[in-house]
């Protein structure tokens, strides 16, 4: 091998090794991320959120004590998992890289301060902590994220429907919940509960199956929202498909149920609010056989057990 190619070879080195060393990834301070993740906070502190859809509509939480309330529906408590499902999915530290930074990327997965489809403000202590826009999905369970300030873009586990804009979608759905009854009383049969042992209006022990499932329809009764504005003027002018009265270790209740044009609803003492319901549970309240719980007799006049 002659000198010239020897020459050429050294220079050829050379040049890679100054390539290598100016676009080889950096591990000094400069180059390593702030911060993992979306936002660096503590669940904790947060006691204020506030949500914005796509269509402008707007509902806040507010955390007193150890519970989160809806001030715009009279103070209702909100679904309490929901709340720290999105709490721990935007706090969460998952050592993640953002996916994108640019202005254009912003407008495609729609976090954009102006084009997003929902805008979650966060607040603490009287203090306006973070504001998080998310947009579109990458995948199941996966929703594009920023933080209004920076340029960041991440992909975090979870699913946009479940920050819902409307204070409706956000109220705990055990709320009307009967857990002990003593007592029951419907338009067509009463019941009570006396030593361990419950007793129909009648006198007579009520068939055992039917009971189960009239105390277990009001153990497990589940709200789904609130009835629009309209609705709840209308709803209150109705007469109700079911009135049950109900007295618990609590106190008294009175449930009413409602069935307009293919939806259920009902209302409760406790609340000025007309509440939607599924058609299950409507049915479940509703369907209960008063000849079976309140031991009347059949038509031959013998007993149903």
């Amino acid at each position: 091998m002659n000198r010239s190619v020897v020459t050429l070879l050294l220079v050829l080195l050379i040049q890679c090794g100054i390539i290598g060393a100016v676009y080889w990834p950096q591990q000094g301070p400069m180059q390593q991320p702030t911060s993992y993740g979306l936002v660096t906070l503590d669940p904790a502190s947060i006691d204020h959120i506030r949500i914005e859809d796509e269509y402008d509509n707007e509902t806040l939480l507010v955390k007193t004590g150890e519970q989160w309330l809806l001030p715009e529906l009279e103070g209702l408590p909100a679904n309490p998992a929901k709340v720290v499902e999105l709490l721990a999915s935007i706090t969460a530290h998952d050592n993640s890289w953002p996916i994108a930074h640019s202005t254009t990327a912003r407008q495609r997965f729609q976090v954009a301060d102006y084009h997003f489809q929902r805008s979650i403000s966060l607040g603490g202590g009287g203090e306006q902590l973070a504001t998080i826009y998310l947009g579109t999905s990458p995948g199941f369970r996966k929703v594009h994220a920023r933080k209004k300030g920076t340029d960041a873009i991440y992909s975090i586990n979870f699913n946009t429907f479940d920050a819902p804009g409307l204070s409706g979608a956000w109220v705990e759905p055990r709320l009307l919940q009967i857990r002990a009854p003593m007592q029951i009383t419907a338009d067509s049969y009463s019941l009570r509960r006396e030593s361990e042992q419950w007793i129909s209006g009648t006198g007579g022990a009520p068939d055992a199956r039917e009971l189960e499932a009239l105390l277990n329809a009001l153990r497990t009764l589940q709200v789904d929202g609130v009835a629009a504005e309209d609705l709840q003027r209308e709803l209150a002018a109705a007469e109700a498909d079911l009135l049950l009265q109900v007295q618990s270790l609590t106190g008294q209740t009175t449930l009413e149920l409602f069935s307009l044009e293919g939806s259920y609803f009902i209302n409760s003492s406790e609340y000025a609010l007309f509440f939607t319901i599924s058609a299950y549970d409507f049915d479940r309240l509703t369907g209960i056989d008063f000849l079976l719980i309140s031991a009347e007799p059949n038509n031959a006049g013998t007993p149903l057990y």
